[in-house]
């Protein structure tokens, strides 16, 4: 995290991001990035701008010398923006507590991110993936709930990572799920991930002398603690390699499938909106456009006057 030094700009990015913990209940990957993104603002204030000033002699023109230099330094569009969202947050929180009276970041327009299609495996790829585990052995076994279970819930890596035994109610199918801004809610989990669970279960041992929270971890790794993120990762490119698909496949991959397959075969926005945990309907509308688009190359391979070759006479 960025230490407060001497100047305001300092004191203020390093409260900002006391805020993100306290008041908003940010996760410690969203206040490491802020932080990042914040430390590019001290570095070209630095390097490029004669010297960090103080947060009320930032006007708007010295911003946009910070939006050139992202130019400059060819950043993609997406990260640009979450940049400059990032300096509005700031902001806003320096005019709350007194650090200036104005912001200057509000006058400064967000460049329009090209919106990128989700990757996703169809479901032949899928039960592929969530065979390559072996069935005989307790890694195999783990590996194959945590597939299954990433699959089944559609949940983020984190949320899986974080799950504890005690958050699978098997008699009701569901998951209790910590998500983003620790917000929790209820997943369901379908017969094969429970099935999944369940062999994993029977074999599972945790590290006695572990803290508690490693021993309430539902999945652990080779030494009986909490598996991490990274791990699960590990893992995943393992099978990947073994199953020869996509490179681009990583543990979200399954919950774009997770989302697309559900809207595929009928499912509500709304619905999928809950079942993924997204605060807004729109950053779920995106799986629309990949059904969309799975729509359109149907028709163009399966309609005799959608291919090329057909042109009216």
């Amino acid at each position: 995290m960025i230490q407060p030094g001497e100047n305001s700009l300092h004191a203020a990015i390093d409260g900002f991001l006391r805020s993100l913990k306290i008041e908003r209940n940010c996760s410690d990957l969203t206040i490491k990035s802020y932080s990042e993104d914040l430390n590019s603002l001290l570095e070209y204030f630095g390097d490029y701008a004669g010297g960090i000033p103080g947060v009320d002699q930032i006007d708007v023109l010295a911003l946009r010398g910070y939006v050139n230099y992202l130019h400059q330094c060819q950043y993609a569009r997406s990260t640009m923006a979450r940049r400059l969202a990032c300096l509005r947050s700031l902001f806003r929180y320096c005019c709350r507590e007194g650090f200036t009276t104005s912001n200057p970041a509000k006058a400064l327009r967000t460049p329009r991110a090209g919106r990128r299609l989700p990757h996703f495996l169809t479901t032949d790829q899928v039960v592929k993936l969530l065979e390559a585990p072996a069935a005989n052995t307790a890694p195999g076994l783990r590996d194959r709930a945590i597939l299954e279970t990433l699959y089944s819930a559609g949940l983020r890596v984190a949320e899986l990572a974080g799950l504890n035994v005690s958050d699978w109610d098997r008699d009701a199918g569901i998951v209790r799920v910590l998500g983003k801004g620790r917000k929790e809610r209820v997943s369901p989990i379908g017969r094969f991930a429970a099935r999944a669970l369940e062999n994993w279960l029977a074999v599972r041992q945790a590290d006695s002398t572990a803290p508690g929270t490693h021993q309430k971890a539902m999945f652990l790794n080779k030494s009986g603690r909490r598996l991490t993120t990274r791990s699960v990762a590990r893992m995943l490119e393992k099978y990947i390699a073994q199953t020869g698909l996509d490179q681009l496949t990583t543990p979200h991959t399954l919950r774009h499938s997770f989302a697309t397959h559900l809207l595929d075969n009928g499912a509500d926005l709304r619905s999928v909106q809950e079942l993924l945990g997204h605060k807004s309907l729109t950053t779920t509308q995106i799986y629309t456009h990949v059904s969309t688009e799975r729509l359109r190359q149907t028709y163009d391979q399966a309609h005799p006057h959608a291919r090329r070759g057909s042109e009216p006479k």
